[in-house]
């Protein structure tokens, strides 16, 4: 499956999905400061699915009605960085 996490999904979370296989275009290391519009427009070029942390793409994607391969949204505040990634990746 194709992934584009944004830039606030944590790097580990990036590199464990990665080591399980999943393609994952990460936002941070390809154009970072880009608008949440432009993230979520590579995420459909590349039909791939959204993660974020970030809760502002529920209002681009439900209210504005953007369409979408589907959005992830993380938010494991709690926890050590190891268990979220470990977590997202399964």
């Amino acid at each position: 499956m194709n992934f584009v996490a944004d830039e606030s999904v944590d790097r580990d979370i990036v590199i464990a999905m990665r080591a399980c296989g999943h393609r994952v275009a990460y936002v941070a290391e390809m154009i970072p400061g880009i608008t949440d519009e432009a993230v979520l427009d590579l995420a459909n070029e590349l039909q791939a699915v959204l993660i974020t942390s970030d809760k502002d793409f529920g209002e681009i994607v439900f209210r504005q009605r953007r369409v979408t391969a589907g959005v992830v949204l993380v938010r494991l505040m709690a926890l050590p960085q190891e268990t979220k990634a470990r977590l997202v990746a399964s």
